[in-house]
């Protein structure tokens, strides 16, 4: 005789079927405090990432010492009033180096850029060949007249700054 086999037996046998794995007022609780997400975290999420997406390219400016980080800024600012249509310009003005703006002001870098390097030397960061380029760049926009006060505040404590030593030949080497 052969082999009786239950498996194909059970499927003729009614099945309970449950649409999900909750029931009565767990259902309900379940579905209530999903639709309080879907209606106040989703949204508040999507206009936080929907910002930082638009300052991506001020941030950006900002690290590469663009000259106009500020009209950057007010493009992107723009941009989230016109629903992000100008935000591809911040882009492309982001990663173009302005070259009227150099010949106009005498330096393609952002007055924050001179900030930061100041201050590098005052802490002693700097070589004396970066103190001396430095001080080249401030005095070829002082002498074409387009220096602002607060840069030429910067020149004159660069003067005072002392450079560290330049490395001299191989390090390691014992003389």
């Amino acid at each position: 005789m052969g082999r009786w086999l239950p498996g194909p037996c059970l499927l003729l046998l009614p099945s309970f079927a449950h649409a999900s794995f909750l029931s009565g007022d767990a259902l309900d609780t379940f579905a209530t405090y999903m639709a309080w997400f879907v209606l106040i975290v989703i949204p508040v999420a999507a206009i936080i990432v929907f910002w930082l997406l638009h300052v991506m390219p001020v941030k950006l400016a900002e690290r590469r010492h663009h000259p106009q980080t500020d009209a950057i800024h007010m493009l992107c600012l723009l941009s989230l009033v016109f629903g992000g249509l100008l935000w591809p310009l911040a882009w492309l003005w982001t990663y173009t180096k302005p070259t009227n703006y150099r010949l106009a002001y005498g330096t393609d870098k952002h007055d924050d850029f001179f900030h930061e390097q100041v201050g590098r030397a005052k802490a002693g960061e700097l070589l004396e060949q970066e103190i001396a380029h430095l001080r080249d760049e401030l005095d070829a926009m002082a002498a074409r007249g387009s220096l602002p006060p607060k840069l030429r505040a910067l020149r004159d404590d660069l003067a005072a700054v002392k450079a560290k030593p330049q490395a001299s030949g191989r390090e390691g080497e014992s003389a």
